[in-house]
């Protein structure tokens, strides 16, 4: 069906319509791909067509992206509306999911003769109907307050109609009856099974601490947060502190162990910081290249720049990375104003081994061939990219290419690796665009034979 046609107290927003009925939709859906909402009737309609496109931006449509959309739904379910029979003279108004209820009450719904005599008349007109028209209308027999009846609640016992309501509100064991501890409803011969499991009957605290009339399922949170006698375990608990006390008795306990809470903490803050350490540095093993290939990212270059110019021999290091899954790690680092010869008037950049997980399982000296490239970031569609690229074989006797010592740190400036002092003067990366955005791309690569790989 399309979208809903009542009779609004406000016109709804135009979110809340259907662009296909321009109505207020109906079992609303979603286009995932594109946000657009219609009546999943109407939209059901249009793709029947055999149009795959969404009705608003032409675009193209899968099913598998039509989703329901239950919160907009309860939105419009929610929008205030007058009763269908308003101009017949119900005055009701209400949220439109609400009118279903409405019309087992209103005056003017229509609903069939409860006599099933085939006649439908409205609800007002339904007691005068029964009374005088209805070929079905109860005789005398049906009503007189001496006949002989069964009661209503099948609890078996027969008696006088006129005695039938005093039956069943004082004396049938069937009837209903409310438990005074939680309200609700129940057989009056089953009621008393019931207060067994009520949740509101009233029970002792079993720590016999004397809070009366604790409600059954209130009694595990009173002994867990209230109760003055229940057993607690001290605070420090997880620092080592093995104590336990009634709850009342906790705060001398904490007076008296104040100094050896604090070396109970001291001693789990030491562990933890050694257990974050050794966290941190398996999230940084994992995070690290293992393909032989770094694309190394220097944003804020103009900055990075200056800031070399201003401390001599400034040097920035690149993440760390591995030639290959449990190969050697490396790591390359620059010098924009240069280093050595190239102080002043060059970006330098040198590669360098550093202590790696798997050491020991590898050939002494690094010996394979390591290429440099400073990337032009200009776009390929419109011209093609001339990166500037050096490349070298280590020299098996320089000492950077020897096994590391465990104790070489990534940052221990005082071992400069093995690279280009003048790799690209300051004039040339200016060119082109090798600056771009105000960062410089290096890429450093390995050459590693497959079967080492392997």
């Amino acid at each position: 069906m399309p979208g809903f046609d009542y009779k609004f107290l406000e016109k709804p927003k135009r979110r809340f319509q259907c662009p296909l009925c321009s109505k207020a939709m109906r079992e609303p859906v979603q286009v995932s791909t594109c946000g657009h909402r219609f009546c999943d009737t109407c939209l059901q309609e249009f793709l029947s067509e055999g149009v795959f496109k969404c009705p608003e931006d032409q675009l193209p449509l899968d099913y598998a992206k039509i989703y329901p959309d239950p919160e907009l739904e309860q939105q419009i379910l929610a929008l205030p509306i007058r009763c269908i029979h308003s101009e017949e003279g119900c005055r009701w108004t209400g949220q439109m999911k609400q009118l279903q209820g409405h019309f087992s009450t209103c005056a003017f719904n229509v609903i069939p003769c409860p006599n099933r005599c085939s006649v439908k008349l409205t609800r007002r007109d339904l007691p005068d109907h029964l009374q005088h028209d209805c070929p079905k209308r109860k005789n005398h027999q049906g009503v007189c307050p001496q006949e002989s009846v069964y009661c209503e609640n099948k609890c078996g016992a027969r008696m006088m109609r006129r005695l039938l309501s005093q039956h069943s509100m004082a004396e049938c064991p069937k009837r209903t009856q409310p438990c005074k501890y939680c309200g609700k409803e129940f057989v009056f011969d089953t009621i008393q099974n019931h207060q067994y499991h009520c949740p509101r009957f009233p029970v002792q605290c079993p720590n016999q601490c004397g809070t009366p009339n604790i409600a059954r399922e209130d009694l595990a949170n009173h002994v867990k947060d209230n109760c003055g006698s229940a057993l607690v375990l001290c605070p420090f608990k997880d620092a080592g502190c093995k104590h336990r006390c009634p709850k009342l008795a906790i705060g001398r306990h904490l007076e008296d162990t104040t100094k050896s809470h604090l070396t109970m903490m001291c001693n789990l803050v030491g562990r933890q910081r050694q257990e974050i350490l050794e966290l941190r540095r398996e999230m940084e093993e994992l995070s690290v290249s293992h393909d032989g290939v770094l694309i190394w990212k220097l944003s804020d270059y103009s900055r990075k720049l200056q800031e070399a110019k201003l401390r001599s021999n400034h040097e920035f290091f690149s993440p760390p990375f591995y030639t290959h899954r449990y190969g050697y790690k490396l790591q390359v680092s620059a010098f924009l104003n240069g280093n050595g010869s190239g102080e002043g008037s060059h970006l330098s950049v040198y590669i360098r081994v550093l202590p790696g997980e798997y050491d020991n399982l590898l050939e002494w000296p690094f010996s394979y061939k390591v290429t440099f490239s400073i990337l032009d970031q200009s776009d390929p569609s419109l011209s093609k990219p001339q990166h500037i690229t050096e490349t070298f074989n280590p020299d098996p006797n320089w000492k950077n290419f020897q096994k590391p010592c465990s104790s070489r740190n990534s940052l221990d400036e005082s071992t400069l690796g093995f690279g280009y002092p003048k790799f690209i003067s300051h004039e040339e990366i200016k060119k082109r665009n090798y600056i771009r955005d105000n960062c410089i791309f290096i890429k450093a690569s390995i050459e590693i034979p497959q079967k080492i790989m392997a």
